[in-house]
């Protein structure tokens, strides 16, 4: 006797260990007639196709009407997409009436090339006289002539996927099953709206923020001085679902894997980049990217993991950590899962672990670029992911960090998290994953070290406000960022802050005690306005003397060329002052600063770091500071002409001209927005002094509402050029 059909392997007999399936596109699909008599390998005969007296005609999925109550009507895919815990319907056409006492229909969802009902890959759900469900449950929501409307609610820790569907008649002799049929795949992804899915998040409003929004902000400059630029996730674009999924199958993600939100993104983390399992992205920070697209170029994911899925998942170059972000992000909206880009400003990078950042002075009061490997980025960013951690306690849940720019290894592999950010704040480093490093990147303090002529160093002033100097995301319904510093540290001196530096310390960290300092009782910075790119500039430094006797300070200004990553290139300026400052007061200095001082050795980004280093005579204490200057692009224009509507042709040029006195070779400009444009690409071989070029195009707005155009100009001696133009869309009436 052969056992019943849920209980059974789905079809033919399984010999051997079985194997994992790490792929959503790979299939095995069952024959259109299984027999359950295993003596008898032959097919039906018509007497016995006949006896079953019902046959499927058609199933029509109800994309539309589907889609819209599953939130996901904006995807562009001809299938169905439905999320997890929700049910939806589909419709049964039949050549007769369905008879609930006498009839068996069973509804077959597969997904994968080895599928197992124990592993969630094999779902079976029934109507009619042999009712039977596992973890996905049906019903009948009408019967209307030949018509049958079934309910079907995937369970809220299934698989997220694409599946494959069969509709089986069954009788006493077997299954007869309608053909296999692309049409009636659909997709299940995470359901952010639903209580019992592990990502549920309460308020729409960060529903529509965190999952629906398909164009975002993304933060860089230096923390006094914020630049933005748009970044079109397009998560709803046609392909990027796929892509996704490809991403995954690429990377062997086991299907098992892919219903835990906690699982899918550590792996996410992994395969963004492709620094050790050929993920979507290849990280270069070396200014040379003839090979590939430059960082600084891209306007969107879209075109990444579109160009990763047709060319054969071979990674795409080039990325530093807002592309790898940006593409994180669109990664896990698109698979329903709330994310956001964060900014870290003043990101420790800590090369030997011990929570100390050490910059060593030469005996000129210069960064001594050979003996200084840790750095400290201007900003960096990553990811947070919102779910339920199931594997930690409930107080540690909501936002988890994740970052997949490759800077190191855990558990083998280029990633980092996802880690708790209320774990981050409390200092309780010990739980899973990576918590000791994002720490590091928040909390490190900044170790100036002075060598003398023979090559010895000592330590002249701990820093321990200078790293994490403050956390932004995008405001929701904003354009403008959002201080989230709070959510991460407590206020720099505060009694709370001292107590997680000990908790930290307890589960590991190094202890911040150093050699005993003398404390100068006066403090410097540095300070400067915006300043446009090749603008000739006045640095200020400002001395405050907190002591009852006046002071001279004797400081050398070392200014060089830096890389956002905080490596130093070409010093361009070294110049010493000397001032006398009175009890109780403050003084300040000026350097002026040439555009044809620092032009000539600009690098990516146009960032300048100035150090101020400095000796107080009375007591032979020393101090020093030290300041990202973020040099303001030329600017891009974007203009309109006529009223954006829907369906109806509209028209935006984009302007540049170049104001420097050098040729700009090899430049490309890139236009980009969901809803409007597929991204265009336009190249100049160049663009000579005081010249200007004006790039046109056409466009159709797809949807009503507000729409964002993003442009970027990029060039190897002139990067992130961008602006963006929002835009209303109306209806024709």
């Amino acid at each position: 006797m052969s056992l019943p059909s849920y209980l059974a392997w789905p079809w033919g007999p399984q010999r051997g260990r079985i194997s994992i399936d790490k792929s959503n596109s790979d299939e095995s699909n069952p024959p259109e007639f299984e027999t359950f008599d295993v003596m008898r390998p032959r097919g039906p005969s018509d007497e016995e196709t006949k006896a079953a007296g019902l046959s499927v005609l058609s199933v029509d999925m109800r994309v539309t009407e589907n889609k819209k109550d599953h939130n996901t009507d904006k995807y562009k895919n001809s299938n169905l997409i439905v999320r997890r815990n929700k049910e939806f319907t589909i419709i049964l056409k039949l050549d007769r009436t369905f008879n609930e006492e006498q009839d068996d229909v069973q509804m077959e969802f597969l997904i994968g090339s080895s599928p197992d009902e124990n592993r969630g890959t094999y779902i079976t759900v029934s109507i009619g006289k042999e009712k039977h469900d596992g973890t996905w449950k049906s019903r009948v929501v009408e019967i209307q002539g030949n018509d049958v409307t079934v309910g079907i609610k995937p369970d809220a820790t299934c698989i997220v996927g694409r599946f494959r569907t069969f509709v089986a008649v069954v009788t006493d002799l077997g299954k007869h099953r309608t053909q296999r049929n692309p049409d009636t795949d659909f997709y299940v992804l995470f359901n952010p709206w639903d209580p019992a899915d592990q990502v549920y998040m309460e308020k729409e409003e960060d529903r529509k923020e965190y999952v629906m929004n398909d164009v975002g902000s993304i933060y860089n400059g230096e923390f006094s001085n914020i630049t933005t630029r748009s970044w079109n996730y397009g998560q709803f674009e046609e392909g990027v679902l796929d892509a996704c999924l490809l991403v995954m199958d690429a990377g062997k993600v086991p299907l098992l894997y892919r219903g835990n939100s906690t699982e899918v993104v550590r792996q996410g983390s992994a395969l963004m980049n492709a620094q050790d399992d050929d993920g979507v992205l290849v990280g270069n920070w070396s200014g040379d990217y003839s090979a590939g697209t430059a960082p600084t170029a891209w306007t969107g994911s879209p075109e990444i993991l579109l160009k990763y899925a047709s060319e054969g998942c071979v990674p795409v170059c080039f990325a530093q950590c807002w592309v790898f972000a940006g593409t994180l992000n669109t990664f896990m909206r698109c698979l329903g899962i709330p994310a956001r880009v964060i900014t870290n400003y003043c990101s420790a990078h800590d090369n030997t672990g011990n929570l100390k950042t050490d910059i060593v002075l030469d005996e000129d009061g210069r960064v001594d670029r050979s003996r200084t490997r840790d750095s400290v980025w201007n900003y960096h960013c990553w990811n947070e992911v919102y779910m339920k951690r199931l594997d930690l306690p409930e107080k540690y849940s909501g936002w988890q960090v994740v970052d997949c720019t490759p800077q190191e290894t855990s558990d083998g592999l280029y990633r980092c998290g996802p880690t708790s950010v209320n774990a981050i704040k409390e200092g309780e480093l010990s739980y899973p994953f990576d918590a000791k490093f994002v720490f590091a990147e928040l909390n490190s303090d900044v170790i100036y070290h002075k060598s003398n002529k023979y090559g010895k160093t000592k330590i002249i002033y701990v820093d321990t406000a200078y790293v994490g100097k403050l956390l932004v995301t995008k405001k929701k319904e904003s354009s403008e960022h959002e201080d989230i510093t709070a959510t991460y540290k407590y206020p720099e001196g505060s009694l709370k802050e001292r107590e997680v530096m000990q908790m930290a310390e307890r589960r590991g960290v190094p202890s911040r005690e150093y050699l005993p300092l003398t404390e100068a009782g006066v403090d410097i910075e540095l300070q400067a306005d915006t300043v446009k790119m090749g603008e000739n500039f006045k640095l200020t430094m400002n001395i405050k003397n907190q002591t009852s006797q006046s002071c001279t300070l004797s400081a050398t200004i070392t200014g060089c060329v830096v890389y956002y990553t905080g490596v130093t290139s070409t010093t361009f300026k070294l110049e010493s002052k000397s001032v006398t400052v009175e009890a109780s007061k403050a003084e300040s200095v000026t350097i002026d600063i040439k555009g044809m001082e620092y032009i000539p050795h600009l690098v990516e980004q146009s960032n300048l770091l100035f150090v101020a280093y400095g000796n107080i005579e009375e007591n032979n204490t020393s101090l020093t500071t030290m300041k990202v200057v973020t040099l303001r692009p030329p600017e891009l224009a974007i203009k309109m002409i006529g009223t954006p509507r829907v369906g109806k042709e509209l028209m935006v040029s984009v302007e540049f001209m170049n104001p420097y006195n050098f040729i700009l070779k090899k430049v490309q400009l890139r236009l980009d927005g969901p809803s409007l444009i597929p991204t265009k690409l336009k190249e100049y071989s160049q663009i000579l002094p005081g010249a200007s070029v004006k790039y046109k195009v056409s466009m159709v707005p797809r949807t009503a509402g507000k729409v964002v155009l993003m442009a970027c100009l990029d060039c190897p001696l002139l990067r992130q050029v961008t602006n963006q133009l929002e835009i209303e869309v109306v209806k024709e009436e």
